[in-house]
């Protein structure tokens, strides 16, 4: 068995988002816990993929068309939006992942995290991808920009979130391990409150 694979069930009905840049280990986290949950998780990139299908498109040329407008962000983060409405009430366990998952999840969250990584270690990780350093770079500034203009939305804010880890200083099991702790240790009965999140109005 792979040292990064999780080797015991989470027993947990939290609804949990997980955010972070390119590069940060994202996906890796949330199929790891999804498999611990026995439960789904849903990404920015899968709406993605499932409106480039709906519209005929590839992939470059739905990301060619966000570029030009708002009208595939905002479909994106609508459709994430309710989705973290559905499974908010659920009372189930639950994974959103994208950059604005625990704002557009907001107070339904239960635990929100932040994972993130000094960019020499993120293009490391994404060097095998088609997306080159100077598109990773450029993305991720013109990301935080429409995410200002859209929403009034500041991505350097991270106060509300729960647990703000940097995955470089950890194998890829043991960030899993870091998470599966603060879950399993959750005890809503001695829970003091968590930051408030702010609204967005999509």
């Amino acid at each position: 068995m792979s040292t990064d694979a999780p080797s015991a069930e989470i027993d947990t009905t939290l609804f949990i988002t997980v955010s972070g840049p390119p590069g940060c280990g994202a996906t890796t986290l949330c199929t790891q816990l999804a498999e611990a949950m026995g439960c789904p998780y849903v990404s920015g990139g899968d709406i993605f993929r499932e409106i480039a299908d709906e519209q005929e498109m590839t992939l470059n040329q739905l990301t060619a068309k966000a570029d030009e407008s708002d009208e595939i962000d905002r479909a994106i983060d609508q459709r994430l939006q309710s989705i973290a409405e559905e499974w908010g009430m659920a009372n189930k366990p639950f994974i959103l992942e994208s950059r604005l998952a625990g704002w557009l999840a907001g107070e339904r969250a239960d635990l929100r995290i932040w994972l993130d990584a000094p960019e020499d270690v993120r293009l490391a990780r994404i060097e095998d991808r088609i997306e080159t350093e100077a598109e990773m770079r450029v993305r991720e500034v013109s990301e935080a920009g429409r995410y200002k203009s859209y929403y009034e939305i500041d991505i350097d804010e991270r106060e509300f979130y729960d647990l703000n880890i940097n995955t470089a200083r950890w194998s890829k099991r043991g960030v899993f391990e870091l998470v599966r702790a603060a879950l399993e240790e959750y005890d809503p009965e001695t829970d003091e409150g968590a930051f408030s999140t702010p609204s967005v109005e999509l």
